[in-house]
């Protein structure tokens, strides 16, 4: 049916469908701000200065519905039951992933966030929506909260300031399982330079991986372990 939820809770989707609403009300003062900072010729996309990051520290910068409704399906095609968000902010995304796992039988979705407010925030939603049972929600860099893994891996979906991509990769890759799929946000051409080291390290034939670009909107990446 047309317009149907790829959400198995109606009441989750209100929820995510407000959240989704003040992400992008803020959106306009984002592209303002990164605008402005490019035409200075002062901004340094493989690495925020302290004054990207303070001004990001509040934004929710939520995965856009289509994309995490795409997530979502994966998660339900792979009968996901460990899943690894690389990037959680709010935890917008978060919600689609933990409905997913908890339609698969049940699981963890192990989140990362470094701002501690976006962290609080993401709890805050995590336990109003029900779902806090099945996030695992690690707050810091996640080159530590990352270090340890448990279990093999089904599905992970990194949403998250390019230069900390290919860290990330290289501490998930040990654990995804035959068949896992990682997707990456934004890969498309304005960020495919910034986004190098990560793409070195998927294109390495050593590693197993195979990668295509998909055709949404900036970009989105659909990398598998073979």
């Amino acid at each position: 049916m047309a317009g149907m939820s790829v959400l198995s809770d109606p009441a989750l989707q209100a929820r995510i469908d407000a959240l989704q609403a003040n992400s992008v009300a803020q959106e306009a003062e984002t592209n303002r701000y990164f605008g402005e900072r490019a035409r200075k010729g002062d901004l340094d996309w493989d690495a925020l200065d302290d004054a990207a990051n303070a001004f990001m520290a509040d934004k929710m910068v939520a995965l856009e519905p289509v994309k995490a409704e795409f997530c979502a399906m994966l998660c339900r095609a792979l009968r996901a039951k460990r899943v690894v968000e690389i990037g959680t902010s709010f935890g917008v995304s978060t919600l689609y992933l933990a409905d997913a796992v908890r339609a698969n039988g049940g699981g963890t979705v192990i989140a990362t966030e470094y701002e501690p407010a976006k962290a609080s925030q993401a709890r805050a939603n995590f336990a109003a929506a029900g779902v806090s049972d099945l996030i695992d929600l690690r707050e810091g860099d996640l080159r530590e909260t990352l270090r340890v893994i448990e279990g093999p891996v089904d599905f992970v979906l990194m949403d998250i300031w390019t230069e900390m991509a290919r860290p990330a990769m290289e501490l998930v890759h040990p654990h995804l399982r035959p068949g896992a799929i990682v997707v990456a946000d934004n890969t498309g051409e304005f960020f495919r330079h910034s986004y190098r080291h990560f793409f070195a390290f998927v294109n390495d034939p050593a590693n197993g991986l195979k990668t295509m670009t998909l055709p949404f909107q900036g970009g989105l990446e659909l990398v598998v372990k073979v």
